[in-house]
């Protein structure tokens, strides 16, 4: 009986070495948000604003949230030099256009848009030092967010801003990490 115990636990910790050579033998670094890269640092430079449209700040704006959306949704590191990972661009959209058409009543009320559309577009470079076949150059992110026309887009800019940023946030990771 004690034989039969004895083999019964040798078996288990043979079961619990093989699992942790699998899961440590790769060499990846894996996060809950399916990142994958050694790298430990990410540098973030300042995304710059090239828009006639975009407020002065949008660029700080943009660069700190992404730093932000890298430390909360990876293992990485920023830093301010020398990363291993590297995404710099340029903000080179924000568009404000009128979307959904409504006929005027009259001739003396022309037609009107019911929505507005605001459009924030990004244009990255990113280098991994690690894997550098990921890298890439001149890549485009941008999304949109409509608002209805009888709202000021001063009173909600900053939260459209931050919805369109979120989702140019999640494509950027998904480019630069998940390798999508």
């Amino acid at each position: 009986m004690k034989y039969a115990l004895h083999r019964v636990g040798f078996k288990r910790i043979g079961w619990l070495v093989c699992l942790l050579i699998l899961v440590s033998g790769c060499g990846l670094k894996y996060s809950l948000s399916g990142a994958a890269t050694t790298a430990k640092t990410i540098q973030v430079d300042l995304f710059y604003n090239n828009t006639d449209l975009g407020p002065a700040n949008l660029g700080q704006n943009f660069t700190n949230k992404l730093k932000d959306y890298y430390q909360r949704n990876s293992s990485l590191k920023v830093v301010q030099e020398n990363g291993e990972l590297l995404i710099e661009g340029t903000i080179v959209q924000y568009a404000v256009a009128p979307l959904a058409p409504v006929a005027g009543t009259s001739a003396a009320q022309p037609s009107q848009a019911a929505l507005t559309r605001l459009t924030i577009g990004v244009k990255a470079n990113y280098v991994d030092t690690k894997v550098p076949k990921n890298s890439f150059k001149d890549k485009t992110f941008s999304f949109y967010a409509d608002f209805p026309n009888d709202q000021n887009l001063i009173s909600i800019q900053e939260s459209l801003e931050n919805k369109i940023f979120d989702q140019i946030f999640l494509d950027i990771f998904n480019a630069t990490l998940a390798n999508w």
